[in-house]
């Protein structure tokens, strides 16, 4: 397939992922966008073509692409070629990105990517080139924002510290730098400070074990991994010096959504005076949620806990439940780190600045 697709804005980005040497979780290419199935990791590397919105939003489904970040770029992608592979039916763009608006319920990045680049569409005598430009230019700022959050919460992280992170918020699950937590554990690193990182497996799907150790390992960061029941274990003998998990929304007040498994890492290190800091961007900022009451959770099938690789890891007849994400009160974070600065408490008028326009400067 010709990596050519046609629009400056587009394959400006692919010779920038290229050049940079990027761990992006999709790019442009040709027709289509190339994206890493990351239920594959560590052990292939398969790309897929995705030629249109329906198989975006099964990709995102699917979790062949996660984490916020990168789910928003997928949706700003997936609108693009909603709008592709029709441009002079802007009647049905709308139906073409339900899918995609309706793939990750939780993830309120994935709604605002498909919005923005609709509307750009929308307004433009040219409507591919301005999806091309919109889509193309949500990702570029995703870069960008992810390399702030790397210089702000570098400052949380203590020269020596042992960070344990939870979950996948890394280049893969962003745009290519560090995505929201590595992005942190990545700046840190920049700075000139000599740190480690243990991961957490995170289960059912193992984003810890078979994605954030193989990233800090392609970085060279050391990382240890341990199990999702060892983080209060971990904190109660003084192995971790801080926590740094991702984020998937926040409410206005700060309460945060998470991977679930989060709350937990969050009340052992306030158990153990260990700070616990989210990092996260003006995307994963929802206004219309005065608390985490507000913020739907996702329920996937109980089949992905009863199984591993297809394979029953209990007796038939057993039931499961799979919440994928859960909230973390704002009062048991220390502090959230943004592409705006890094923010104490109280959050509420902080995170209302990072939403106000002038804030994008």
């Amino acid at each position: 397939m010709s990596t050519e697709t046609g629009f400056p804005s587009l394959d400006h980005l692919a010779s920038r992922v290229r050049e940079e040497q990027l761990l992006a979780p999709l790019w442009p290419e040709g027709r289509g966008i190339a994206l890493i199935d990351q239920t594959k990791l560590p052990f292939a590397q398969e790309i897929l073509q995705i030629t249109t919105a329906a198989e975006m939003a099964a990709a995102i489904r699917e979790m062949k692409v996660r984490g916020s970040g990168a789910i928003g770029c997928a949706g700003a992608m997936g609108a693009y070629l909603a709008v592709r592979n029709a441009p002079g039916q802007p009647e049905s763009w709308n139906e073409r990105v339900q899918l995609l608006r309706e793939a990750r319920p939780t993830a309120v990045a994935l709604r605002r990517a498909v919005d923005e680049v609709l509307d750009a569409a929308r307004a433009a005598a040219e409507p591919v080139a301005a999806a091309a430009t919109a889509a193309a230019g949500f990702v570029e700022r995703q870069l960008e924002m992810e390399r702030a959050i790397g210089r702000h919460g570098a400052a949380a992280i203590p020269d020596g510290a042992t960070v344990l992170t939870h979950c996948h918020s890394g280049a893969l699950a962003g745009a290519g730098y560090g995505g929201r937590a590595l992005s942190v554990i990545r700046g840190a690193v920049e700075s000139g400070k000599q740190i480690q990182v243990i991961a957490q497996e995170t289960r059912p799907y193992f984003q810890g074990a078979r994605i954030t150790a193989w990233e800090l390992f392609q970085l060279g960061i050391p990382v240890t991994l341990i199990t999702d029941g060892m983080s209060g274990a971990m904190m109660e003998t003084g192995r971790v010096d801080v926590c740094v998990v991702g984020s998937d929304r926040l409410a206005i007040n700060g309460d945060l959504a998470n991977k679930v498994g989060t709350y937990l890492v969050a009340l052992a290190a306030r158990e153990h005076d260990v700070p616990f800091y989210t990092a996260t961007t003006r995307y994963n900022v929802d206004a219309g949620c005065r608390s985490g009451k507000d913020i739907p959770i996702e329920f996937r099938s109980a089949g992905e806990v009863l199984t591993i690789h297809d394979r029953p890891i209990t007796v038939e007849g057993v039931p499961a439940l799979y919440p994928a994400f859960d909230i973390t009160p704002a009062g048991l974070l220390t502090g959230i780190v943004t592409e705006g600065g890094l923010f104490n408490k109280p959050f509420e008028e902080k995170l209302r600045w990072l939403l106000a326009p002038e804030a994008e400067g």
